[in-house]
């Protein structure tokens, strides 16, 4: 079974049967599969007199130690790529992959080959480049460590060629990452890099939608410059009223309005209400969608109600329902406490009466320390009728509170030494926020 780097056999001599040298090896050519097997080599790249010229991987009998091949002639036709193939030296050695168990993205320094199934495939990725610091130790390339590779599997390469991507199926692999660790890798990625990964995101709109929700400001703002505003517009359907709201006053001026006309009455509706606090404020940090039902409703119904609920309303919300009347907040009750409840009993029977709540115009550092008093995730807006007008979770406060290079520091960097934030630092953040 052979095995071969990258590194080491380009430029190699390419060999008739005879012996007789016929050029070198300029690249190599895979075709990824959507899902399940390793990359198979299709043929190679030989430069020969100058020109680019095909080679057929049936007529290659050696590709490591040397390449040798079981003819004397090769197609003098030029090479021409087509869709679906992938250039090993061109696409992917030196370019970044994701690195998909650890949501990073990452170089490919050398990539290994191995004859698997009755051809080569494509098996393993180096992204730590010992092998070329070897070369520098001593003892030569033959001391590179055990262990440098990790299986192709384990990474999404971004070729940055549209014609392979109707070959593969990246959104498979992205499919493990959290939105979150997507975004962080977009907020990375440079500009070719973030297209791609957005094309792969796009054949899903939920997903697409958690992701944005997950961006910094500007990194939206700088990704949907170039999009329809019906486009963003579907999109913004797809998101938390309360993420949306933020994304459009973002949106250069000119913009607002048109994608804000493009949405669902229903979610426009919400939207615009939202416009219309400051967003270091609880009324511009609540999420208008929330789950409230009246008195009379039974235990049975209600997680039926939460079973059923809207996605627009997420699961951090979800974590209590309030009881209302005609809009006004009487109650709230933890889902752990309808869960544990007869299912005939009434709400109104659970139900703590006078939640803990805020009204809209309270700051942040109000609307923390509030929900830091009372040890909540989730807290109720209301307004002077004590008309119950959203909720905030503490999601919500987190994002606006914590500093930026606390969000992107490296995961597992000590934080001991980390001066921690105090209500005048609330205070002040939730100033520079309005």
């Amino acid at each position: 079974m052979g095995r071969a780097q990258l590194s080491e056999v380009l430029g190699r001599p390419i060999l008739a049967a005879d012996g007789q040298r016929l050029g070198k090896l300029s690249d190599v050519i895979v075709t990824l599969p959507e899902r399940g097997h390793y990359p198979a080599v299709s043929g190679l790249v030989a430069k020969v007199g100058g020109r680019l010229l095909y080679v057929n991987i049936g007529i290659v009998a050696t590709l490591s130690s040397e390449i040798r091949l079981t003819t004397a002639r090769i197609d003098v036709r030029p090479f021409e790529r087509r869709d679906g193939e992938v250039l090993l030296r061109s696409d992917v050695l030196g370019h970044r992959l994701i690195d998909v168990p650890r949501g990073r993205l990452v170089r490919a320094y050398d990539l290994e080959l191995e004859e698997l199934d009755g051809g080569w495939r494509l098996v393993r990725i180096d992204t730590r480049g010992r092998r070329r610091l070897s070369r520098l130790l001593p003892g030569g390339p033959g001391t590179s460590q055990a262990g440098e590779a990790r299986d192709w599997s384990e990474f999404e390469a971004l070729i940055g060629h549209a014609g392979s991507a109707g070959a593969r199926n990246p959104l498979s692999r992205l499919r493990r990452l959290r939105p979150a660790q997507i975004a962080d890798l977009i907020e990375e990625a440079d500009r070719q890099e973030t297209a791609e990964i957005l094309s792969a995101v796009h054949a899903d709109i939920e997903l697409e939608a958690d992701v944005f929700e997950e961006m910094e400001a500007e990194r939206q703002v700088e990704v949907l410059k170039d999009r329809a505003d019906a486009e963003i517009a579907e999109m913004l359907t797809h998101m938390r009223s309360d993420d949306g709201a933020d994304l459009i006053a973002d949106l250069p001026q000119r913009r607002r309005l048109t994608v804000l006309s493009l949405l669902p009455a229903s979610h426009q509706a919400k939207v615009r209400s939202l416009l219309g606090f400051n967003p270091s404020t609880a009324g511009g940090l609540m999420n208008p969608d929330f789950l409230a039902l009246p008195g009379d409703t039974t235990v049975a119904a209600a997680l039926r109600g939460v079973h059923d609920a809207d996605a627009q309303i997420p699961q951090e919300v979800l974590a209590a329902v309030y009881v209302t009347e005609s809009g006004t907040l009487n109650g709230s009750i933890t889902l752990q406490t309808l869960l544990k409840a007869d299912s005939s009993t009434q709400l109104a029977q659970l139900a703590e009466p006078e939640p803990v709540h805020v009204h809209p115009e309270a700051d942040l550092t109000e609307v923390a320390i509030r929900m830091a008093d009372y040890n909540l995730t989730t807290m109720p807006v209301i307004d002077d009728d004590g008309v119950l007008l959203g909720v905030v979770t503490v999601d919500d406060v987190l994002e606006v509170t914590i500093p930026e290079d606390w969000r992107r520091r490296e995961e597992g960097a000590a934080t001991s030494d980390r001066p921690k934030p105090d209500a005048q630092d609330l205070q002040l953040r939730a100033e520079e926020q309005a």
